[in-house]
């Protein structure tokens, strides 16, 4: 079973994802901000990470430059989910697999996550 991390500051949106990933078989761990979300992933070493944009502490761009900065972590696919900043991710396709738009669709979603996890970057 593949394993997850989110790194999203809103809690409903990170508990949506959580329990929409989980139906679709995936191990899922949340983290509240990407500095947490940096931790886990180093302890973790995931398949996948799925991050917001804008977060306290870290935001997204500085998580995705953190673990390709990391040759143990540097090849961990990164989705990025955000607003306003998704322009800012399709910017730096070095940083992220695939970015999406929030509000997000579901299928969209799913299958950016199995392309991720294949190898298949959307960018």
């Amino acid at each position: 079973m593949a394993q997850i991390v989110i790194a999203e500051d809103e809690f409903l949106i990170a508990d949506v994802l959580s329990i929409m990933l989980e139906e679709a078989g995936y191990e899922v761990q949340t983290a509240p901000h990407g500095l947490a979300a940096l931790s886990l992933v180093k302890e973790k070493r995931p398949d996948l990470l799925i991050t917001d944009f804008m977060m306290p502490l870290m935001t997204g761009l500085e998580l995705a430059q953190a673990l390709r900065a990391d040759d143990r972590l540097s090849s961990i696919p990164i989705i990025l989910m955000s607003g306003a900043q998704a322009s800012i991710g399709r910017s730096h396709p070095d940083m992220f697999d695939d970015v999406l738009d929030k509000p997000y669709d579901e299928a969209r979603l799913l299958r950016a996550v199995e392309s991720a996890l294949s190898g298949k970057s959307a960018l």
